[in-house]
């Protein structure tokens, strides 16, 4: 079963669509028989990923996510060429580094950017008219499990998708009391992912395919699942919820922040793990 959002002849975009989970995406729903908005930076990814669709369904436009009046002439394009949108994918992002919390300004400033203002950035460009139409429509933001558990090392890419968490929750809370609940909020949380960001040439043996995230997406939103709750090869979802608890735990027991990493608490979280 698929969500009426995905049938033949209706219209997804999607951002960050040259590669991975995007392009995935895209593939497959073609395949479905979709319309397809292809968004990203490269215009010659973008040539090459919608030649890989094989079909006459399909539009690229080069945009920058991080800069609100491309999303507005993507939003745009993506009418006029087809009349309207049912499906819109937030799933442009980067996995730079910039530095610790008190580094590199711009690093930061520039990451953020398109990580997390590019999906509010998608969200208020797109969901207007799609409040104004008949049909059911879903928007679809790419976070990640590091938003939720945020692992120490990239803590500009953990502030980002930690942003996209609330603020698709925010958003999923606002749509279900607009135009009769017809358009949804998800919130789309990858593990371990081997696409273009891991920057390895060959797919770990830990890791997800970018088909198995779509597989996941489609098979949650069929269900109403606004968690599209992604796996890897590495991590069981028992071990993410215990892991999940210890971080509500961190609030409610006043803890240190991220006590799972803090060295006082190692042995305490380890034996929890095993409990």
């Amino acid at each position: 079963m698929t969500h009426p959002a995905f049938a033949a002849g209706r219209t997804a975009v999607i951002t960050g669509a040259a590669s991975g989970i995007g392009l995935a995406a895209a593939r497959r729903f073609a395949g479905l028989g979709m319309n397809v908005v292809l968004a990203d930076r490269s215009a010659e990814a973008l040539r090459a990923a919608a030649a890989s669709l094989g079909s006459n369904a399909v539009r690229a436009e080069v945009i920058d996510v991080a800069q609100a009046d491309d999303l507005k002439r993507l939003q745009a394009a993506a009418v006029q060429s087809f009349g309207e949108v049912n499906v819109l994918l937030n799933n442009a992002g980067v996995g730079d580094n910039p530095g610790k919390p008190w580094e590199n300004q711009q690093g930061w400033h520039d990451l953020l950017a398109i990580n997390l203002s590019g999906v509010i950035h998608g969200v208020q460009a797109f969901v207007p008219a799609m409040l104004g139409q008949d049909g059911p429509a879903v928007v679809i933001n790419t976070g990640s499990k590091q938003g939720i558990t945020l692992p120490p090392g990239n803590s500009a890419y953990n502030v980002s998708k930690a942003g996209i968490k609330a603020f698709t929750e925010l958003l999923a809370h606002e749509l279900r009391n607009a135009a009769g609940g017809r358009v949804s909020a998800h919130l789309l949380v990858p593990g371990f992912t081997y696409t273009g960001m891991t920057g390895k040439p060959e797919q770990p043996a830990g890791a997800w395919t970018a088909d198995q995230v779509v597989d996941t997406l489609l098979a949650g939103i069929a269900r109403g699942d606004f968690y599209l709750w992604c796996l890897d090869h590495e991590t069981t979802r028992p071990l993410d919820e215990r892991r999940l608890a210890w971080m509500a735990g961190d609030v409610i027991e006043n803890r240190p922040a991220l006590s799972r990493w803090h060295p006082d608490f190692a042995e305490a979280f380890a034996a929890y793990l095993k409990g």
